[in-house]
């Protein structure tokens, strides 16, 4: 009888212990860590609908980032530079997100020292819900479509966001969708920031 007490109180711990490490939407609203080999991110949602994100990177100065919702940013801050990307438009209104939405918005970007020569804009396709693990632990997400284009409606990026809502985050990018170089590029494991 003994042994099988012992036994279940392990079992009982590892299952603590793993369900722990695991953020869910509760403990997303203090703060929590995702991280990948060379990258670890802070997240902590702040006033307006921001969330902040600092990231420590190996080989490169920490990078501090805006970004609404946890999915648009809007200010960037390094010792490389600084970058706000302003919307003409209400980002609240696109929030919360649902499978089929499309929205388009326009921004102009300013850093120091640069006139902005145009605007810019966000394209995002809400394509549909999939579910993304990091480490043990599995993730509601949208998979949502951004392309940015410059003034002149030329593309200059695009790629599929793995956009967790209860987090506030977005877990991994896709990268040439439905081609052979297709990528996904995202965290590895989260946990809740130590309190």
């Amino acid at each position: 009888m003994r042994i099988a007490t012992i036994g279940m109180a392990l079992l009982a711990t590892a299952s603590a212990a793993h369900g722990a490490e695991c953020v869910d939407a509760k403990a997303a609203k203090t703060g929590f860590v995702l991280e990948m080999p060379g990258i670890r991110s802070e997240f902590r949602p702040v006033a307006g609908g921001m969330v902040s994100v600092a990231n420590t990177y190996q080989s490169e100065s920490p990078q501090t980032q805006f970004l609404y919702a946890g999915l648009i940013e809007v200010f960037r801050d390094s010792t490389t530079g600084h970058l706000a990307m302003i919307p003409l438009g209400d980002l609240k209104k696109l929030f919360p997100l649902k499978a089929g939405a499309k929205s388009t918005t326009q921004f102009v970007e300013l850093s120091p020292n640069k006139q902005p020569k145009g605007t810019k804009t966000l394209e995002l396709a809400v394509k549909g819900k999939e579910t993304f693990s990091l480490g043990g632990c599995k993730y509601n997400v949208l998979a949502v479509k951004e392309t940015f284009k410059n003034q002149a409606g030329e593309t200059l990026d695009t790629f599929t966001a793995l956009y967790a809502p209860d987090l506030g985050a977005s877990l991994a990018r896709r990268y040439d969708e439905g081609t052979s170089s297709e990528s996904v590029f995202g965290y590895e494991t989260s946990k809740p920031l130590p309190q």
